[in-house]
C-alpha cells in the first residue's frame, strides 16, 4: 500500500531509538525559573507581575493587548525575584521574569474547567484557548487562538492534528500519543466542535506503529469524525504545507495561510493542550521534551515546567558523557544552536540534542559542483543553488524574485549537498535581508 508523501525530501537516518521506549518522566524543577516574554510568533508579552510579589502556579506572569500573542503563566509557585534581562536559546539577551520556586507547587484557579465542552460557544472555547496561553508546540509556537479565528467566509473542511515527528533524535510527539492518546483525540474534538462542517485527521509516519494503534484504539471507543491517517517516512514530512499536500491534495499558495485552503494544522501537544484548558481549567505550564544525541549519559523524555534551565535536564539525563561539540535546542535538521545550556525551556522547546564530534563533524565548505541534489531535495521546488548565490553576491531582488521567501528552512538542501555548502543558512540570511529591507521601507514609507 502507498503511503501518502510528497515531492523532494530526504531521509537522513532516524536515530531515535535512543528514547523511542522511555517513558515520559517528570522534573521537578529546583532553583529559580526563567520566563522570556517572547515565547510564541507575533508581540512579544509585558510583566504583569512586580518584583518581590508572591505568585502561583498557573497564575498570569505577563500579557499583551495585541492579537497575535499569547499571555505567560507560572509553572510554579514562588517570589518574583527579577524582571530584566536573560541569555535565551536563540544566544539572545531578552526581557524575563524570573520566579524563585518555593517547591509548594500552590495552584491559583486562573482557568475554570469545562466538563462538558459542547455547552461553550466557539468564542468561549477560543478565548479559554488563548487564556491558557496554548501555541503550537511542534516548535513554530505561532498562537493557537489565531489559528482557530480564521476570516469570516473561510470555510475550514480539515483540522489536522501533526503527529508526523520527522526530526531524527525526536520523541516528545510519539510518547505522548502512547502514553496520552485521550487529551490529544479529545482536544481534536474541541476544535471539531469549533468548526463542525470539518473533519479532523491525525497523521501520523508509519515508524510510530504503537503510536498508530493506540489512537486507532482509543478511537474505536468513540463516534467522532476523526481517522488515524498513517504516512509515508520521509523529511520533512511534519512541515505543515507538506502534510496539507500529503493530506488533502490542496497547495498553499506563496504567502497564504492554511485556512485559506480549509485546513487549520495542530501539533499533538497542542491539541493535548487545548483539552487540558477547556476540560480541567489547566494552562500550559509544562511540555515533552526529549533529550538525547551520543553526548547524553542517559537519554529520556522529560515532561519539563516551562522556565526549567535546559542544564537541568541535561543533569536529569545523567549529563554529559563526552564533550560536546553542539548543544541544539530542536532536533538536527532545524534545531537552534545554543551558546549555553544556562537558558531557560519555552513552549516551542521540543528538544535538547547534544553531539559529540563523532556524530556531529563539523566540515569545511567547498565550491558547488551543480549536481542538482539541493534542488531534488527541495520540498518547496525552490533552485537552492541559486538562492544561495543570490545572498553570496547581495542580489536580494533576485533572491526575493526566485521564490527564496518560500524557503521553509527544513535543511535538506544542506544535507544533501555533497560540497557541504550552507544552502539553508544563506536562505535564512537572504530571508532576513529581505523582511529588514521591506520593513524599511514600510517605514520610510510612514514617515513620507
Amino acid at each position: 500500500m502507498n503511503l501518502p508523501t510528497f515531492k523532494g525530501g530526504i531521509h537522513p537516518p532516524e536515530s531515535k531509538s535512543q528514547t523511542a521506549d522511555r517513558e515520559i518522566e517528570m522534573l521537578s524543577p529546583r532553583g529559580c525559573l526563567v520566563y522570556p516574554m517572547s515565547q510564541h510568533l507575533g508581540v512579544p508579552c509585558s510583566p504583569i507581575v512586580k518584583k518581590g510579589e508572591r505568585v502561583l502556579v498557573g497564575q498570569k506572569i505577563a500579557d499583551s493587548e495585541a492579537f497575535v500573542s499569547a499571555p505567560i503563566l507560572s509553572s510554579v509557585s514562588g517570589v518574583v525575584k527579577e524582571i530584566g534581562t536573560h541569555m535565551t536559546i536563540s544566544g539572545a539577551v531578552e526581557a524575563c521574569v524570573t520566579i524563585e520556586n518555593d517547591t509548594m507547587f500552590e495552584y491559583a484557579a486562573s482557568l475554570l474547567p469545562h466538563r462538558d465542552y459542547r455547552e461553550l460557544g466557539r468564542a468561549e472555547c477560543v478565548k479559554i484557548i488563548r487564556e491558557a496561553g496554548i501555541v503550537g508546540m511542534g516548535g513554530a509556537a505561532f498562537p493557537t487562538h489565531v489559528k482557530l479565528s480564521p476570516p469570516p467566509g473561510r470555510e475550514i473542511k480539515w483540522i489536522i492534528v501533526n503527529g508526523a515527528e520527522c526530526e531524527p533524535f525526536l520523541n516528545c510527539d510519539n510518547r505522548l500519543m502512547i502514553e496520552h492518546p485521550e487529551p490529544i483525540i479529545g482536544g481534536l474534538e474541541i476544535c471539531l466542535h469549533i468548526f463542525p462542517g470539518a473533519e479532523g485527521i491525525i497523521a501520523v509516519e508509519n515508524n510510530k506503529p504503537e503510536a498508530i494503534r493506540r489512537l486507532e484504539g482509543e478511537l474505536s471507543e468513540r463516534g467522532a469524525n476523526i481517522r488515524v491517517m498513517p504516512h509515508a517516512v520521509k523529511y520533512p514530512q511534519g512541515a505543515e504545507k507538506m502534510l496539507i499536500y500529503t493530506v488533502t491534495g490542496q497547495e498553499i499558495p506563496p504567502g497564504a495561510l492554511p485556512a485559506e485552503v480549509g485546513c487549520i494544522v495542530l501539533n499533538v501537544g497542542t491539541a493535548a493542550h487545548i483539552w487540558n484548558a477547556v476540560i480541567d481549567g489547566i494552562p500550559v505550564l509544562d511540555r515533552v521534551i526529549s533529550v538525547a544525541g551520543d553526548a547524553v549519559a542517559n537519554p529520556k523524555n522529560i515532561m519539563a515546567p516551562l522556565g526549567a534551565s535546559v542544564r537541568e535536564l541535561i543533569d536529569s539525563a545523567g549529563g554529559f558523557v563526552g564533550e560536546p561539540v553542539k548543544v541544539l535546542s530542536g532536533g538536527p535538521m532545524m534545531g537552534i544552536s545554543m551558546r549555553s545550556v544556562d537558558v531557560p525551556t519555552v513552549k516551542g522547546t521540543s528538544g535538547i540534542l547534544a553531539l559529540t564530534a563523532k556524530s556531529a563533524p563539523l566540515f569545511g565548505e567547498s565550491n558547488c559542483i551543480r549536481c542538482g541534489r539541493c534542488v531534488s531535495a527541495c520540498p518547496m521546488g525552490l533552485l537552492p543553488l541559486s538562492l544561495d548565490r543570490f545572498v553570496r553576491l547581495r542580489q536580494y531582488a533576485e533572491f526575493e524574485s526566485s521564490g527564496g521567501m518560500n524557503c521553509i528552512e527544513c535543511g535538506s538542501c544542506t544535507y544533501s549537498c555533497p560540497a557541504r555548502r550552507h544552502l539553508t543558512q544563506t536562505c535564512r540570511d537572504g530571508k532576513s535581508e529581505v523582511m529588514a529591507a521591506r520593513k524599511r521601507q514600510k517605514e520610510k514609507g510612514a514617515l513620507s
